[in-house]
């Protein structure tokens, strides 16, 4: 019931994931991401525990294809598990167990990789590959916009109705947690507006927390 890509930016180094579901909140149980580390989707049948483990064996010094078949092997019911990793050297894996949900499909591309169960057709994480291969710019609009392309190739076989983008870069906390927890029309629409409202302030917000000196003002009544 979800359809998803994690990613690298080969430019920036930044690390990002993005997902969409027919599922409420999807964004809070399969996405993860850590700074100079890699991103993880943890999906199908979701244990949102999955996703930080291989984060942290990849902290450890494992490559993504390692991280993954450590957790897979030593993870009860894994057959029921949907799992998709990129490590901060754009290395990327996934792994879909033999009790996925309806169609399942994977696959991988350069610095990105993508995997999708109940999927509309198996071509649906070829199209969100492509698209994220053939576009440039921010990380997040290109997660976003890989989704979009994936939608337009089929898509879940149901309509989605929440999605999220998440993109760390250079400190503790991502600079990027844009979630869409329920929308009946579209929730990538809606996430697609919500980057486009937060893009011009993000490096904002990103500079408050580091440097709060450098700080600009919020601009609100009050703010001097």
């Amino acid at each position: 019931m979800t359809f998803s890509i994690a990613a690298r930016c080969a430019d920036s180094g930044q690390l990002g994931v993005a997902v969409t579901s027919s599922s409420i909140c999807v964004a809070s149980r399969c996405a993860r991401v850590s700074s100079g580390v890699g991103a993880a989707l943890s999906q199908n049948v979701t244990d949102p525990a999955l996703g930080p483990a291989l984060l942290e064996l990849c902290r450890q010094g494992l490559s993504a294809e390692e991280a993954l078949q450590q957790v897979v092997q030593s993870t009860p019911a894994v057959e029921h598990r949907q799992l998709a990793l990129i490590d901060h050297t754009g290395s990327a894996v996934f792994y879909s167990g033999d009790k996925a949900l309806g169609l399942y499909a994977g696959a991988v591309g350069s610095n990105c990789v993508s995997a999708g169960n109940l999927l509309a057709n198996e071509k649906v994480p070829e199209a969100i590959v492509e698209s994220f291969e053939s576009t440039t710019g921010a990380l997040a609009e290109r997660l976003i916009g890989a989704l979009l392309a994936g939608e337009a190739a089929g898509g879940e076989a149901g309509p989605v109705k929440s999605a999220g983008v998440m993109v760390a870069q250079d400190a503790s906390w991502p600079i990027v947690d844009l979630r869409v927890d329920w929308d009946e029309a579209n929730p990538l629409t809606a996430l697609k507006e919500l980057w486009k409202l937060y893009q011009p302030q993000a490096e904002d917000y990103r500079t408050r927390a580091l440097d709060p000196e450098a700080a600009p003002s919020y601009g609100v009544p009050g703010d001097t």
